[in-house]
């Protein structure tokens, strides 16, 4: 098996990821990420001469979107129709951080 990585790119990658390994890791990850390079060995003995890259698998996808069309939205009496609590107009919701009750 050929060394295409070596544990200095291994302790590179890790911490430019932010991933702590110990040395025995460090040792493990470089066969193993040695080993899954050399399984795609067999990719390369294919004849791919004239061949043309794609960027996407299926073509030309693209997004079906709809056209931004503004509508007339929520009145502000319909939007507070069934909130539990309102004040002034707002909805008034139960204080999450500080001394508690409604804000």
């Amino acid at each position: 098996m050929a060394e295409h990585v070596s544990e200095t790119d291994v302790r590179g990658i890790a911490e430019y990821a932010r991933i702590g390994l110990t040395a025995e890791e460090v040792v493990t990850m470089t066969a193993d990420l040695n080993a899954i390079i050399d399984s795609l060995a067999p990719i390369t003995e294919y004849d791919l001469e004239g061949v043309e890259p794609t960027f996407h698998p299926i073509g030309d996808l693209v997004n079906v979107m709809r056209e931004d069309v503004e509508v007339p939205g929520f009145t502000q009496a319909v939007a507070l129709e069934n909130a539990p609590k309102q004040e002034d107009g707002s909805f008034l919701i139960p204080s999450i951080l500080g001394e508690g009750g409604d804000r």
